[in-house]
C-alpha cells in the first residue's frame, strides 16, 4: 500500500491542472483578495484577511480532494488498471482506503501555503491552539469531497470527469460561501448554502479563527455527508466497469 500511495502522490505532483488550480490558484486569489479586503473587519470583528485565509485554503483543500480521487480513478478505470487493482490480493476496501489517504495528502499543499501566504504577507498571527485545531478540521473534513471525486470517477467517462469535477469543485465554492459570502446570497440560495458540505467545512474554519467551536450542525453536515458519499463511493466502485 505505501508504494501505491507513492504512486498516486508522484502522478498527481505532475499534472499540470492540479498545480494550477488547486496550488497556484488559492495562493494567487488570497494574495489578490487579501490586498483589497484584508484589513477590513469581517463577522465577529476577525481581520478580512483571516477570514480570507479559511476560506482560500478551503477552495485549494476542497479542489485537491475531488481532482485527486475523480479524473485517476476514471483514467484507470477506462484503461484496465482498475480492472487489474481488483483481481489482485488488495481487497476492495484498502484500494479506497489508498486512494483517500493519497487524497488527505494531496490537500496539505494547500492548506499550507495558503496558510503561510497568510502569514508572510498579510502579518495573520493565531494563538497555537487555534493553528493545531484549525489546520487538523480543515485538513480531516476534506473526506466528503474525496469521497465526492471517487464517485464521479466510478461512474463518468475520463474526458468526462475532468470537466465535471472541475463545475462541481467551482459549484461547491461558490455555495460554500468561498467565493462571496453567503449573506449576499438570496434566501432561496442562502437555504441551499447551508446544507452544502462547503458551507458546513469553511464554517467550521471561520468559527475556530473567530476563537469559538465550530457548530455542532457543522460536524454533523460533514459527517452525514461523509457517510452518505463514502457507502456511495463504496457501491459505485463496485459496479464501475472498463470502457472501451
Amino acid at each position: 500500500m505505501p508504494n501505491y500511495i507513492k504512486i498516486e502522490i508522484l502522478r498527481m505532483l505532475r499534472n499540470k491542472r492540479y498545480i494550477i488550480f488547486v496550488v497556484a490558484f488559492p495562493v494567487a486569489f488570497y494574495l489578490l483578495y487579501a490586498n483589497l479586503w484584508g484589513d477590513e473587519a469581517g463577522s465577529g470583528g476577525v481581520r478580512g484577511s483571516v477570514i480570507l485565509m479559511v476560506s482560500m485554503a478551503a477552495y485549494g483543500a476542497l479542489a485537491a480532494s475531488m481532482m485527486s480521487t475523480s479524473v485517476p480513478w476514471a483514467q484507470e478505470r477506462q484503461s484496465g488498471w482498475l480492472r487489474q487493482l481488483q483481481i489482485t490480493p488488495l481487497p476492495s476496501w484498502s484500494i479506497i482506503v489508498t486512494k483517500l489517504i493519497t487524497s488527505l495528502l494531496l490537500v496539505l499543499p494547500s492548506l499550507v501555503l495558503v496558510c503561510l501566504a497568510a502569514v508572510l504577507t498579510q502579518g495573520v498571527s493565531l494563538p497555537a491552539w487555534q493553528w493545531a485545531a484549525l489546520i487538523p478540521v480543515m485538513w480531516i473534513g476534506t473526506l466528503p469531497f474525496a469521497a465526492l471525486g471517487l464517485i464521479a470517477g466510478s461512474l463518468l467517462p475520463a474526458d468526462t470527469a475532468q470537466p465535471v469535477t472541475m463545475i462541481g469543485m467551482f459549484g461547491l465554492a461558490f455555495l460554500g460561501g468561498l467565493w462571496f459570502p453567503v449573506e449576499i446570497m438570496s434566501a432561496t440560495m442562502r437555504s441551499i448554502a447551508q446544507v452544502t458540505p462547503s458551507f458546513s467545512y469553511a464554517d467550521m474554519g471561520w468559527h475556530l479563527v473567530a476563537g469559538t467551536a465550530p457548530p455542532l450542525r457543522d460536524v454533523v453536515t460533514i459527517l452525514i455527508w461523509a457517510a452518505v458519499l463514502g457507502t456511495a463511493a463504496v457501491f459505485a466502485y463496485r459496479r464501475a466497469t472498463v470502457r472501451a
